[in-house]
């Protein structure tokens, strides 16, 4: 069966995360409805206030006062139920200010990847938030454990393994991912396992491991929970919920995708990524897109050599039209048909995961 896992001075009811997934997929709705349902619903943090008016005019300003009205939102939805996190990615340029927001706003976990979060305890020493990295490898891990507690003198609360079959921007060079060389998700596991008893004893805590990148069913929860991690993120399949933030046309574009449809790109965020391959990005393969306003939003982004802006391709596929903009997807996205409520899949993924998890 499966166990509500303990995170620092917090627990988690159902140990499922809902991962974060910018821009405007998960805001308060999805995130939300996930925690009415015992897991952690995520906010995105990438951009969470593109359709506020003050946008165009100070996009940072906007986006911690998204961050704020999303949190508040998600709590009235869950009822008190679940956890609530915020996912920043390091390469944003404001990352400091995000965390911030986050703090103000009362959420219970920071979850950072897009880069090694080395200072994030620094940015939250006078709060109670969880925080934990997203690694794709026990060398990240490890960097991270060793830089926390030697400047810090602090341990994750727990960590997110993230293997090469997630969507969005990827934590493994093209090559690897191309010719299917990365290390397997069950090997990363394994390894940053290895890495915690040390620091579990010298901060008397537990560091529960999440495992993510491909997990689709009970039966993917099972396996990780058998390979003693604590629980899993999953983001690709709560794209398919009616409380999911995006449109009708992002959420029907995953809907109609064939496996031949799901394609690895390279992201002007500096970071291969995998996405669907449509109408947008076939049109932008081989030119240039020209920025006219830039965000200045993303570190690794030079927007006199970048091909396009990523953040604009985001807004447009989950405000406007999908087939303009980018859709980050995960490798088992074509295996989605039908849209279901929040609470039918949480149930799903429960009861395949106990029922996997009695069989063995």
């Amino acid at each position: 069966m499966l166990k509500e896992v303990r995170l620092g001075t917090k627990q988690l009811p159902v140990p499922i995360i809902q991962g974060g997934m910018g821009v405007g997929v998960s805001l308060s709705s999805l995130a939300g409805h996930v925690m009415k349902e015992g897991g952690m619903g995520v906010i995105s943090a990438a951009h969470p206030g593109y359709a506020r008016a003050d946008f165009r005019k100070d996009s940072i300003h906007a986006n911690c006062e998204a961050i704020k009205e999303e949190c508040a939102k998600a709590r009235m939805i869950s009822e008190g139920n679940g956890l609530l996190g915020v996912n920043i990615m390091v390469a944003s340029t404001d990352y400091d200010r995000y965390v911030q927001a986050a703090v103000e706003a009362g959420a219970d976990a920071i979850i950072s990847g897009a880069g090694l979060p080395l200072h994030l305890p620094a940015l939250t020493k006078d709060s109670e938030i969880l925080i934990a990295p997203i690694v794709s490898s026990a060398k990240a891990a490890r960097l991270i454990l060793r830089s926390w507690d030697k400047h810090y003198e602090s341990c994750p609360d727990f960590i997110v393994i993230e293997g090469s079959e997630a969507g969005g921007h990827l934590g493994f060079r093209k090559e690897e991912l191309m010719e299917g060389t990365c290390q397997p998700l069950e090997q990363i596991v394994s390894e940053v396992l290895q890495l915690l008893p040390a620091y579990e004893e010298k901060y008397q805590k537990k560091i529960p491991v999440f495992a993510a990148g491909g997990i689709y069913d009970g039966e993917d929860i099972a396996r990780m929970i058998r390979l003693e991690a604590a629980g899993v993120q999953m983001a690709t399949r709560f794209i398919a919920t009616y409380e999911c933030d995006a449109n009708d046309s992002f959420k029907q574009a995953v809907l109609d995708c064939k496996k031949e449809d799901i394609r690895l790109i390279k992201s002007p965020a500096g970071l291969p990524g995998r996405a669907l391959n449509n109408r947008f990005i076939q049109k932008v393969e081989g030119q240039t897109i020209c920025i006219q306003n830039c965000l200045h939003c993303m570190k690794p982004c030079d927007p006199s050599h970048t091909p396009y802006c990523i953040s604009e391709a985001l807004i447009t596929s989950v405000s406007k039209d999908a087939q303009d903009g980018v859709v980050f997807v995960g490798a088992n996205a074509w295996r989605i048909d039908h849209l279901v409520h929040v609470h039918e899949l949480m149930q799903e993924l429960i009861e395949g995961a106990d029922a996997s998890l009695k069989e063995n």
